[in-house]
């Protein structure tokens, strides 16, 4: 048998060089990645600094929000931004997680393998469709026939939301409560648990840390959607404040939308274009909020088994 040495097992010269340069590339590829979020971090920043520095204080707490006219009230879109989520997840939560458990815990694998290709294509709707059918199904026939609200409200356009966001929610849910080890089921059933005790009562604890993941995640995709909301909410050139879901009103990223669409260069007041770049801000430390509340809860939360 041949003896083989220390200079026999080395690595080749050439391949060497090779690994050096995937791995030179792969790290470039990670450092560009950050000096580009953080271009954008200190972009936001900076103007929106010098937006609150030239700014009359008192037009950022006025009855409304109409840029043009140099009123910039951030309570009128961030309230209209938490109605329309907080609408979305209450059709999002309850579909999403349903959903989820009967893929995970009733569905058959044949079934199962059907259903959750639908429902990750259900995801890829795009956002202008679901605007539109809010505004031709959603609102004269749930809305409208209800209440005496108009054909644009924050509820027609937060129920919409929440179709679009019910796919993610019940996607990344699903994926937890299948990840759970069939061996607690069986120690379920094992103690006579009928199917949904042991679905309520140890599934969806088991796997709690990627069920609240799915939700924080339905929330941000909420908060930072567009389409719907600058279709259906309402409120094009702006808004005054009001909580009533059932009127019109103006999220943080449908105003972005309707000051910068249709031209180049925003016009109105000496400020409105520089008032893009604070709400662009405002919209950016939600979303960090709710990503580190997210992590932090997972973590705490999170079960090895």
């Amino acid at each position: 048998m041949t003896r083989l040495s220390a200079l026999d097992l080395r690595v080749a010269p050439r391949r060497r060089r090779r690994e050096a340069i995937v791995r030179a590339a792969f790290a470039g590829t990670a450092g560009l990645t950050v000096v580009i979020s953080g271009a954008i971090v200190l972009s936001l920043v900076g103007n929106a600094v010098s937006f609150i520095a030239q700014v009359d204080l008192g037009a950022l707490w006025s009855d409304g929000w109409f840029p043009r006219r140099g009123m910039y009230d951030i309570k009128t879109i961030v309230a209209g931004t938490l109605i329309i989520a907080s609408i979305a997840m209450l059709v999002a939560a309850p579909l999403g997680i349903a959903t989820a458990l009967y893929l995970s815990e009733y569905a058959g694998r044949r079934t199962r393998s059907i259903l959750k290709p639908v429902l990750e294509l259900l995801a890829a709707i795009p956002s202008v469709v679901l605007g539109f059918f809010s505004l031709t199904w959603i609102s004269p026939n749930l809305i409208q026939a209800l209440t005496d609200a108009p054909l644009f409200s924050m509820a027609s356009a937060g129920i919409a939301v929440g179709i679009l966001v019910t796919p993610l929610v019940s996607s990344v849910a699903e994926d937890a409560m299948h990840a759970v080890p069939d061996y607690l089921r069986e120690a379920s059933y094992g103690l006579g648990a009928r199917r949904r005790t042991t679905s309520v009562r140890v599934v969806v604890p088991a796997a709690v840390s990627g069920i609240v993941a799915a939700l924080l995640l339905g929330v941000s995709r909420a908060i930072g959607e567009t389409m719907i909301v600058a279709i259906a909410a309402g409120a094009t050139g702006g808004s005054l404040f009001g909580l009533n879901p059932l009127e019109p009103g103006q999220t943080m990223t449908a105003a972005m939308t309707a000051l910068a669409i249709g031209s180049d260069q925003v016009r109105g007041a000496a400020l409105t274009f520089e008032s893009l770049f604070l709400v662009g801000l405002l919209l950016f430390l939600m979303t960090l909020a709710l990503n580190l509340a997210s992590e932090a809860f997972v973590r705490r939360v999170r079960r090895q088994y």
